[in-house]
């Protein structure tokens, strides 16, 4: 591997999109140095800002608490915290859980749980359960997962008075996203994926992507550099979602033209301000009928999933 491009000591990381080499303590400065330009060029975070991680147990979310505990111990880190959303998978989130309380308690920061069956009276596997024994074809867990995700860390964020939710979402989350939502034609969703933070309604409270710019493959070597614990196993639902055919093709992309994930990133960040124009009068919230969450249907997607079981 030769030399670190950096400080001439032994390089363990080859960084081919860049052409870049790096020895083990440059590498992990050049990420953590990554995540503080992101937070300054998009605005995310605020030094009066009460800062909700949404915690599951995986590698992104573990290496992001590391990282923003390191960059928050300059200012407060009373104004840090991590929430975990349970969202009822045997053998999976009970394994999730205690990573997410061994880490946080590591660092000294606050976590609070919540779960699927305390928001929604249900588990994932009870839901997909219920949901079969209709004996309709069932969403995907994937599609119940996401929307009950969402709204239950905004639910819990809120309760605590946080005004901003950090999310772990890498490099890789944020293409395959853009693919999927192309995939499906559904370009209202495109112009959601506003990389400010963005306040649209009281009751929502904006979330922030620090790893946005962050590769899948250069996480993984962070956590394993600085000696992070996080949940190796996959979710037992994964293979059900298009993501998966998504990354693949994405990976082989990368591997035959280093930097394709980055230049497309940057071209949907060109085009973005004329979609959120588009969209944005389109976008009118409102109550929903059954719990008064904000949405842009009568009736919400959480409460339009869950009577759909119940």
């Amino acid at each position: 591997m030769s030399q670190c491009s950096k400080c001439n000591g032994k390089a363990v990381y080859f960084r081919k999109y860049s052409g870049e080499k790096f020895c083990r303590s440059c590498f992990t400065k050049s990420i953590e140095e990554k995540v503080r330009k992101t937070i300054n060029k998009y605005e995310l975070l605020q030094r009066n800002d009460k800062i909700v991680i949404g915690l599951s147990g995986g590698k992104d979310s573990a290496v992001l608490l590391h990282i923003l505990h390191k960059i928050e111990s300059r200012f407060n880190n009373s104004n840090l915290l991590a929430i975990t959303i349970d969202e009822g998978i045997e053998g999976y989130s009970s394994s999730n859980v205690e990573i997410c309380k061994e880490n946080t308690s590591k660092l000294g920061i606050k976590h609070v749980v919540n779960s699927f069956r305390n928001l929604f009276g249900f588990g994932l596997d009870h839901i997909i359960e219920l949901a079969e024994k209709k004996g309709k074809k069932r969403l995907g867990a994937c599609s119940y997962c996401g929307v009950l995700r969402r709204r239950g860390l905004n639910i819990s964020a809120r309760k605590l008075g946080s005004t901003k939710i950090v999310t772990a979402h890498n490099l890789d989350d944020e293409i395959q996203t853009i693919f999927l939502n192309l995939v499906r034609g559904d370009a209202s969703k495109l112009a959601m994926l506003n990389p400010k933070p963005n306040k649209i309604h009281p009751m929502l409270i904006p979330r922030v992507k620090p790893l946005r710019k962050i590769p899948e493959n250069e996480i993984v070597l962070y956590a394993h550099i600085k000696g992070i614990g996080y949940n190796f196993q996959t979710c037992p639902y994964a293979h059900e979602a298009m993501r998966g055919d998504i990354r693949v093709f994405l990976n082989e992309m990368e591997n035959k033209r280093p930097g394709t994930k980055y230049t497309i990133i940057n071209t949907f960040e060109k085009i973005f301000p004329s979609l959120e124009v588009q969209f944005s009068k389109s976008r009118i919230l409102r109550p929903c009928i059954s719990c008064n969450e904000p949405t842009t249907r009568k009736k919400c997607k959480t409460c339009e999933l869950i009577e759909g079981i119940n």
